[in-house]
């Protein structure tokens, strides 16, 4: 499906977009919104980060190294918070093009990975059902009463419980791992 995307991003695919748009928008919409901005602010980061996202699919050396979701919230993320250093005003396309907005992002993704690989080691230090708990929760994105459901807890507020209990699980396995 991602390659299916990249293709068509690189053609310049309406349909691309749209899905990408539909997927990612909301997640880009949330963070400018808690960082001083609007719903047209967002549309405007959007815009824009589909056109560095293009640019960067369009070079030859390019290679996609973390999830699309990835790229589109570091690329997002630069673009509000230079837009948020230059006191609101609008910051030239063209300004965006510079190395140090690349490395900027480079930098980002790279943060935003080893983040991610770091959560992926602590989840795996837990037990198998908080594993598949937080993993349901969380990455799956079940809502609380299907995991109720296929978990058999009673009630909603035990299930619940049960999430904070795995979350210090990690909590635990995080302080043990910063002590090393």
């Amino acid at each position: 499906m991602i390659t299916e995307i990249i293709d068509d991003l690189k053609g310049e695919s309406n349909k691309a977009f749209g899905q990408l748009y539909k997927e990612y928008f909301g997640m880009v919409n949330h963070f400018v919104i808690n960082n001083n901005g609007r719903k047209d602010d967002a549309e405007d980061v959007f815009q824009d980060t589909m056109m560095v996202l293009l640019e960067k699919l369009r070079q030859d050396d390019f290679r996609l190294t973390a999830s699309i979701k990835t790229y589109i919230m570091a690329i997002s993320k630069n673009l509000w918070l230079k837009r948020l250093r230059t006191t609101y005003r609008e910051t030239e396309f063209s300004a965006i093009h510079d190395n140090k907005f690349y490395e900027d992002i480079d930098l980002a993704i790279e943060n935003e990975k080893s983040y991610s690989d770091k959560l992926q080691t602590y989840i795996h230090k837990i037990t198998k059902h908080c594993q598949g708990l937080i993993h349901d929760m969380f990455f799956k994105e079940k809502a609380i009463e299907q995991i109720q459901n296929e978990y058999g807890y009673s009630t909603k507020h035990n299930t619940q419980n049960q999430k904070h209990k795995c979350i210090e699980q990690i909590r635990k396995v995080k302080e043990q791992d910063i002590k090393k």
